[in-house]
Order: C-alpha cells, then structure tokens, then sequence
C-alpha cells in the first residue's frame, strides 16, 4: 500500500498530529467538539478523571473518563474551514498508520458529538430551546473539494437564493434517537460567516437581502423547515458521511433573529444544555 506523503499527513516532531497537537491513543473513539476553546474545562470539569490535556492554537484537546465511559471534549473554532483540519486529523489520529503512514485495513468508526450555539429564524421557537439538526444544508465551499459529496438541492425549493449552490446532508440517526429523542428536531443552515453571509449587515453593504426572510420560506418534504442558522454543522456531517463517522449536532437557541432577542445569560443556557446531553453521551 502506496504511503502518505510527509507534506500530506503532517506530523509534529513528538509524533502528534500537526494541528490538534495529539497521538494515536490519546483521543477517544466517544467526542464532543465545541466551537469556544473556553467552553473545553465546562465540559471536562464533569469527568471522573482527565487523562490528557493539550492545547495548541484555538484547539484544546481534553480526554478522560466518565463512569467506566472513555470521552474526548475538543474545540474546533469558528467555521467549516476548521472543521475541515479537525475532523481530517481526528479520522487520521484513528485510521491511518503514523509509522508507515498508510491507511488501516480496519477502520474505526467515531461518535462525534456537536454541542453549540445556535440563533433561530422563526419568532415561535424560544431562546435556550436545545434543537438536535436532524438535516444541515451547507452553503459553504468545504464539500465541493471532496468526492462523495451529499446530494445538492436538485429537489427543493431554493430559487430564491440565487445562484448559491447548497448541499443537505443528514445527521446520524443512531445519535439522533439515543441523544436527542426529546429535543426539538430542525434543518440547520450553515453559513460560510458570521455578518453577511446570515443577513447581518454593518457597514459592508449584503448582496443577498432578506435572507432570513427567505429562509423562512425554504420548503422540505414533509412540511420541515429551516429552523436555525450556526457555521459549523453541515461540515460535520458531510464529513461524517464521507469518512463513515456517527455525528450529531446539538444547539441551544441563544438568539431569535425574528424578533431580534438574544439570551440574557447565554453561558447558564450553554451549561443547560451541557447538563442535560452528558448523561445521554454517557450512556452510548
């Protein structure tokens, strides 16, 4: 088998993946990614024991146990572009050889797990709602530089975005039934930014007006909708599907870009929501 070469799969002198930081072994098969590095000590102060703490850029690896359960809790940063380092290196950490730098005949499946924020379009969906994306729609360039790809929107009603091309992927429906039978179901928007590209304007002029107006108007079969807009889940999970990963995406609402509201305490929200999933991913 043909090897990977040295500027392809990069390695750190101590043998570490380059970005992320850490080895085969230190990362467990069981992982929570949040976007803010800050956001990495609220979920591991949860642990029985942490094993490993590593932190390198904007991403911080913390891995221990909880009960007799191995888990992983990492910060991926702001958008798909970073999801793209850190979910290539996570399947790498796991399924390629370091020493020979070849791919593994045995190749082991990851359960990754989002827990993120999230601002809702429709004025009928609370702020510190905990929404699982059953579906994430991407308008981000990530997808197009893979094969696989998840299917376009050859068959739903995306007009009125213009030229923009778009992809939908599902989530992981074993995750979706063992964490998140009781959460609010949606089909996540992934935007390529924070200001123009989810219809925020300051002061660079918006080209597409009225996105969240259109978005509003976005028809699924069987009368779903798009409920909320984040920067990160369509990249998981077309990267879930490509790669043969379990990943699921978990938000609370903290913003209603209907009615312009925005949580009063956003980080009680954000630990509601981690209380809440924990025992759940214990249990998988």
């Amino acid at each position: 088998m043909k090897s990977i070469a040295s500027s392809e799969l990069i390695l750190n002198q101590d043998g570490s993946i380059y970005h992320l930081g850490v080895k085969p072994g230190e990362v467990a098969s069981t992982i929570i990614t949040v976007g803010d590095p800050d956001r990495v000590p609220l979920v591991s102060k949860y642990f029985d024991e942490i094993h490993l703490k590593v932190h390198k850029r904007e991403l911080v690896t913390h891995t221990g146990r909880i009960g007799n359960k191995n888990i992983s809790v990492l910060s991926t940063g702001m958008g798909t572009d970073n999801i793209d380092i850190v979910f290539n290196e996570l399947d790498a950490i796991f399924n390629i050889d370091f020493e020979t730098k070849t791919i593994k005949k045995e190749i082991t499946p990851l359960q990754i797990i989002r827990l993120g924020t999230s601002g809702t379009i429709h004025e009928d969906i609370p702020l510190n709602t905990i929404l699982a994306s059953e579906f994430a729609i991407g308008y981000d360039g990530l997808l197009g530089f893979y094969e696989g790809k998840p299917h376009r929107f050859s068959h739903f009603n995306t007009e009125m975005l213009g030229e923009t091309k778009g992809y939908i992927v599902p989530g992981s429906e074993y995750l979706l039934e063992k964490i998140a039978g009781d959460y609010m179901k949606g089909v996540t928007y992934t935007a390529s930014g924070f200001y123009a590209p989810q219809g925020r304007q300051l002061r660079a002029g918006v080209s597409q007006t009225n996105l969240i107006e259109k978005l509003q108007k976005m028809t699924f079969p069987d009368n779903r909708r798009v409920t909320n807009i984040e920067m990160e889940t369509a990249g998981l999970y077309g990267l879930g599907h490509i790669l043969g990963h379990e990943v699921i995406s978990i938000s609370v609402i903290l913003a209603n870009r209907a009615n312009g509201t925005f949580a009063s305490n956003p980080e009680a929200s954000i630990q509601l929501m981690l209380n809440n999933c924990l025992e759940k991913i214990e249990a998988l």
